[in-house]
């Protein structure tokens, strides 16, 4: 039997969020899903469906778009770059203040991919040289 993949960007989310606050050791032992907004709708520039936080510190922000998530990465942004690329997920920075790396999160297996990511970017909080 052949599944379908999940391309829907508020479900992708969803997933996410239950992945991160589903683990709770190591560094998501403090993560949580905040500010999340439960009547999100897609939109093609990507509308905002929540936070992540460790502590009172926003780890990153997640957008909907029709067919995928993006997620918005602001801590550990040398260690995240790396994992993407391992993981095999698109990702680019994102030139602003403050810095961001942004994964775009294409179907649902990416949503467990992205935790790498996210592990990454949690256990180098405080590697890069721009001190993000």
């Amino acid at each position: 039997m052949v599944e379908r993949e999940l391309s829907d960007g508020v479900r992708i989310a969803q997933l996410l969020a239950s992945e991160l606050t589903g683990r709770e050791l190591g560094p998501f032992a403090d993560v949580t899903v905040t500010d999340a907004d439960p009547d999100v709708e897609a939109t093609p520039e990507g509308a905002r469906a929540y936070a992540v936080t460790r502590g009172d510190e926003r780890v990153a922000t997640v957008f909907v778009q029709p067919e995928r998530a993006r997620v918005e990465l602001f801590v550990g942004l040398d260690a995240a770059t790396r994992a993407a690329d391992d993981a095999g997920l698109r990702a680019r920075p994102r030139a602003a203040t403050p810095p961001a790396l942004l994964v775009f999160v294409e179907n649902g297996a990416h949503a467990k991919r992205v935790l790498d990511v996210f592990e990454a970017a949690l256990a180098g909080r405080g590697t890069d040289p721009n001190g993000a």
